[in-house]
Parts: C-alpha cells; sequence; structure tokens
C-alpha cells in the first residue's frame, strides 16, 4: 500500500490535484467520489492512461506466459475489477499475441468513459487495434463488490486486481472480504485469480488463505520497477 500512496500523491503533485482532493492519508480509497474526482483531472501530455503501480510493459512478461498456457476457451475470457484509466486491459487487448476478450470494470463512471472513448479513438487518439485478430475489449461500470450484474458466476478464466484489493480494504477488511468472494464466484473452474500489490506477504497471503479456503494461494515477486518491489498473489480455483 505504501507505494500506491506515495505513486499517488506524486500524481497528485504533478496534475495539481493536491488542493483539490486533499490529503490521501485522511482520504478513503473506497469513495467512489474520491475516484470519480481523480479521474476527472486533466492528464498530463498526451498519456490517455494512468498506472498505480506499474503498467502493461511491467506485467507482460509475467502474463504472457500464463495465457499462453491456459488450457481454456479461446479466445480467453478475462475480467479487470477496478480498472480506473489503467492501461493494462488496453495493453492486453492491443499487444497481447494470444486472443483475449477482457472486460474492464470499475464503479467510477467517469473512469468508464474516459475508456470507452480511448477504446473508440476519443480525446484525440486514434481507436485501439487488438493484438489477435480473435481479441475483444469492453468497460463497463459496476461495483467490483457486487458483479452480478455484469458478471454471471464461472464466466471468467483470468480475473485481474491491479491495486483493488489495497483500495477496498482502505474502507474496512470485510469490503475486501466481500471483493475476493466475488472473484472468486465469477472464475470458472480452475480459473486464476492474480492481485498485483506492494502488500507484504506476511500480511496479504493470511488474508487469501482465510478468504479463499479450498483453493490453492501463491505469491511471486515481481520487479523491482523503479526501485519498488511488488507482488502477484495468485488464487487458483480447484474445480
Amino acid at each position: 500500500m505504501s507505494a500506491l500512496l506515495r505513486t499517488f500523491h506524486v500524481a497528485a503533485l504533478a496534475a495539481g490535484m493536491r488542493r483539490a482532493l486533499g490529503s490521501l492519508a485522511g482520504s478513503c480509497l473506497a469513495d467512489r467520489c474520491l475516484w470519480d474526482r481523480l479521474h476527472a483531472q486533466p492528464r498530463l501530455g498526451s498519456v490517455p492512461t494512468f498506472d498505480w503501480f506499474f503498467g502493461y510493459e511491467e506485467a507482460q512478461g509475467f502474463l504472457l506466459p500464463l495465457l499462453q498456457e491456459a488450457p481454456t476457451a479461446c479466445p480467453l475470457q478475462v475480467l479487470d475489477v477496478g480498472c480506473g484509466t489503467s492501461g493494462l486491459c488496453t495493453g492486453l487487448y492491443t499487444k497481447c499475441p494470444h486472443p483475449v476478450d477482457v472486460l474492464g470494470v470499475d464503479f467510477s463512471p467517469v473512469a468508464v468513459a474516459h475508456m470507452n472513448s480511448l477504446l473508440e479513438g476519443g480525446q484525440g487518439q486514434n481507436p485501439l487495434c487488438p493484438g489477435h485478430p480473435a481479441s475483444c475489449l469492453r468497460f463497463m461500470q459496476a461495483d467490483a463488490q457486487n458483479l452480478g450484474p455484469v458478471a454471471p458466476s464461472g464466466s471468467f478464466q483470468l480475473v485481474l486486481d491491479k491495486g483493488t484489493w489495497d483500495a477496498v480494504a482502505r474502507g474496512g477488511l470485510p469490503g475486501a472480504y466481500q471483493l475476493l468472494s466475488e472473484c472468486l464466484r465469477v472464475l470458472s473452474p480452475r480459473g486464476t485469480l492474480i492481485q498485483f500489490s506492494d502488500e507484504d506477504p506476511d500480511v496479504r497471503l493470511p488474508c487469501l488463505e482465510q478468504g479463499s479456503q479450498g483453493c490453492t494461494v501463491t505469491v511471486q515477486e515481481l520487479g523491482p520497477f523503479r526501485g519498488l518491489t511488488y507482488f502477484a498473489y495468485l488464487v487458483q480455483s480447484a474445480h
């Protein structure tokens, strides 16, 4: 979580958002209004996305072998919960050589509108083109703690959570456990949930093991990226 705080602080200063959002230390990262205000801020330069922790370029070396080895339907059904305006979904769609059907969900309508505009070629950008002819990308507004309206049970082979547990947990662990429960509900048999975080395994692993009984929970160190070490927490459905 410390890297998320540092990243937010630097980005807020650079974009002039410190006055608008106030101190992150006193903010609840589970508050939708905070994210709506953040996503509505002007972006620096020509970069249309903003990533917490790291982006697709750093994650692809970890993700691509998993996508290549997945013994599942083609294209692979991928869900990114709390996608925000991250380049993770767009990177998977435009750069992954394997066929993927990606759905990015976020509870901020501002973030979802921005990403749909980016997908369709708005904001002075060209429309996004898939890295594989069979790949698809969609963005929808949804609460990651209640995915029922957009995600039937067992419908995704891969669920990605980049910093969403970290943000929801700032509002209390019950919300984080509800997020985990929903991610596992929509996960297909033998599917995998991946949480990307900077939180230490001594803290995160007991929570995941408690909230995902019957699943296999492992962790892999990532980075360092820009001097910071991160972790990929993998929760694999057993059946």
